[in-house]
């Protein structure tokens, strides 16, 4: 392998550790893990329901940056806007 070919593995490791939500992310490390069978279970005991929809990438910007900055996270964020537009959580 030459240098060009070792960056680039780099490069593939450093991204697909992005998308499976990074190792140095904060707090993660003492969070416990929780397998998707086990999310999906407590998530329906709170009464929640997964809802795609596509929105307009400004507004997804937005929604992604309230949602760092709050504890809840996005479901938290958009339960709050609801909320306030006049629906019922």
């Amino acid at each position: 392998m030459n240098k060009f070919q070792l960056e680039q593995n780099k490069a593939f490791k450093l991204a697909n550790d992005l998308k499976q939500g990074g190792r140095g992310r904060a707090g993660a490390a003492d969070a416990q893990k929780v397998d998707r069978r086990e999310q999906r279970k407590l998530d329906q005991a709170k009464g929640l329901v997964p809802f795609a929809c596509k929105l307009d990438e400004k507004l997804v910007k937005q929604l992604k940056e309230r949602a760092e900055a709050h504890e809840g996270g996005m479901t938290d964020v958009l339960t709050e806007l609801l909320v306030k537009a006049g629906l019922e959580g």
